[in-house]
């Protein structure tokens, strides 16, 4: 598997169609998996956080990025950190995946 991941942060005042276009931007670059996280300012001397983005917005991005953008898996919430974790989500998303696939065919038997 040769997955491209990559991860932005919200809550730095960005509009909607800013974030829209950047992840139609990275799935065009190949990118599958995907995170988003909250911006929390890590000293005074970096940007302060403008907005504290609520747990649903980020549910509605993931199911976005996912159902409508075409990642593979996005990992979506406030205190998700960058994409090094993303491999791992991705994987055990998959797996899962794997199992139900494998469980609803044997059914059908």
């Amino acid at each position: 598997m040769n997955s491209k991941s990559s991860s932005i942060v919200l809550g730095l005042g960005e509009t909607e169609d800013e974030i829209i276009d950047t992840m139609l931007d990275l799935k065009d670059c190949g990118v599958d998996i995907f995170t988003l996280g909250q911006y929390l300012q890590p000293t005074p001397k970096h940007l302060p956080v403008v907005e504290m983005v609520p747990p649903e917005q980020f549910e509605y991005w993931r199911r976005y990025g996912e159902e409508e953008v075409g990642f593979r898996y996005v990992a979506s919430g406030p205190m998700v950190r960058s994409s090094y974790k993303a491999g791992e989500f991705f994987l055990e998303a998959m797996i899962h995946s794997d199992r139900d696939a494998a469980a609803a065919a044997a059914a059908q038997r």
